[in-house]
């Protein structure tokens, strides 16, 4: 049995070598479409027609798309990464396509990229380096990290890879969470409420999946709560905040500054008030582009098609009820 496997996930064609080798000796035919993702619903409608999966960037899998005539073949959707907010899910279901991603394996990376731009912004580091560019000797003043407040909105795995990091900065760790848990709390955490967070962190730092819920957590009420010597980091994702207020909150010095690698359109539009902002380190959703991880998650996403190709069920699913629906598509041994 062989599967075609249309791939949209850049990634694929920059540390995807062995995921690539992997897809290749099972028998699956390779599609690389013009672009790669983000695929809109219509790119996927003109490219999904005989496909049996996607190697997923976060194309937009609405139900429109996975119940259409193009995606009658499509039995999986393995996403590179963990976050799955652009497929409808219950649609998948109902049409028995398989969801699978890769939670667990960009904790570290995730966490060390957050650090980094909270490490960053706090010490005007992008402003520094853009001063010598410019051919500017101009030091800029920053604010201390060391013993300061960390408020991780959202504690689950790369919430508490992030608390690891904090506690290595003497800092004192918050959180906000619907699901406290046990975990986090032995490394130091306390869950606290929103609205305290925001007002006692130096330094928020958001890990939150997007859910229906949460769609702009962060609005001009909750961001005017931020101490005006706060900084806000986000590599979530960008609905997760009202950027128009965020845009104003910068302008208007709510707070100290932000930065950001993720947004609620990608990539960013050219004409976006974000890139003249003041006080803002932006970066284009490159969190979890560290090589050694990144081959470690194209191989997981590649082996998640290899297993369910060959009867097996991929060991990481969105929406495992699928496997026991009479429309399932993929045949299991």
């Amino acid at each position: 049995m062989s599967w075609k496997i249309l791939i949209t996930a850049r990634t694929l064609n920059e540390v995807g070598k062995g995921a690539v080798e992997l897809l290749q000796k099972a028998g699956c035919e390779l599609i690389t479409p013009p672009k790669f993702g983000p695929l809109s619903a219509e790119e996927l409608l003109a490219r999904l027609p005989g496909m049996d999966a996607v190697f997923a960037s976060m194309d937009k899998f609405t139900a429109a798309v996975l119940d259409s005539p193009a995606a009658s073949t499509l039995k999986l959707i393995s996403r590179w990464g963990v976050g799955y907010d652009a497929i409808d899910i219950p649609a998948a279901t109902r049409n028995g396509i398989v969801v699978a991603f890769t939670p667990g394996l960009l904790n570290e990376a995730v966490a060390d990229y957050a650090f980094a731009l909270l490490l960053a912004l706090a010490r005007r580091v992008h402003e520094g380096h853009l001063h010598m560019r410019g051919g500017e000797w101009k030091p800029a003043w920053g604010h201390d990290v060391c013993g300061k407040t960390l408020g991780l909105i959202g504690c689950g795995r790369i919430g508490q890879a992030m608390a690891r990091r904090g506690s290595g900065f003497n800092l004192r760790i918050l959180a906000y969470d619907p699901f406290p848990n046990a975990e986090a709390e032995k490394l130091g955490v306390k869950f606290v409420p929103l609205d305290m967070l925001l007002a006692e962190s130096d330094f928020v730092s958001l890990h939150a999946a997007l859910t229906p819920e949460n769609r702009g957590l962060l609005g001009e009420a909750q961001l005017r709560r931020l101490r005006p010597t706060a900084y806000l980091i986000n590599t979530a994702r960008g609905a997760l905040v009202d950027e128009a207020a965020l845009v104003r909150g910068l302008r208007e010095g709510w707070f100290a500054g932000a930065a950001l690698d993720a947004f609620a359109v990608e990539p960013l539009p050219k004409d976006h008030p974000l890139y003249t902002a003041p006080n803002v380190l932006i970066t284009p959703h490159q969190a979890s582009f560290a090589r050694e991880t990144g081959e470690r998650v194209s191989v997981t996403a590649a082996q998640a098609i290899v297993d369910l190709m060959q009867g097996r069920r991929p060991q990481m699913v969105v929406n495992p009820d699928v496997f026991a629906s009479a429309s399932l598509r993929a045949k299991l041994r």
